[in-house]
């Protein structure tokens, strides 16, 4: 059983700006022409990639940390209720961010780790260019969502 100062210990490890999934996007809408802002602070949060411009949020999330319902989901079998409180205590505060951008006009969009995260290239790519798509889209829906299948 590890101590929680150990486990405190890991987690400051774990990080939480540029994973790997952000770069991919980072990089993606980049080559693509397509230019944001990155640790800017809108209604109380920073999101990943901001277009200020269109009032556009990216949230890139890790599946695990905000518990997702795929296959790179699973919640440990030790400390199990911390767990559980955590991962709850993340969708909440995700749905209430959301949920303020979109009240203030915003549009927003989650780009969930699966749906990057051991995939081929071109599904990646599909991943990708629907985002852009949507993000050079004048009358955009409000929200998008891009996960694994």
């Amino acid at each position: 059983m590890m101590s929680a100062a150990k486990c405190s210990a890991l987690m400051q490890r774990i990080r939480s700006k540029n994973t790997k999934p952000e770069r991919i996007v980072r990089s993606a809408l980049y080559s693509r022409g397509l230019r944001y802002r990155l640790d800017v602070r809108i209604l109380g949060t920073r999101p990943d990639l901001v277009f200020s411009s269109k009032r556009i949020a990216i949230f890139v999330h890790g599946c695990f940390w905000h518990g997702h319902n795929c296959h790179l989901f699973r919640l440990p079998k030790s400390r199990s209720e911390f767990w559980k409180e955590k991962i709850s205590s993340n969708r909440q505060r995700d749905r209430r961010v959301t949920q303020a951008f979109l009240r203030e006009g915003w549009s927003v969009a989650t780009v969930w780790e699966c749906a990057l995260r051991q995939r081929t290239p071109d599904q990646i790519k599909r991943v990708l260019v629907r985002l852009e798509d949507w993000i050079k889209t004048p009358r955009r829906a409000q929200s998008l969502t891009l996960r694994g299948g």
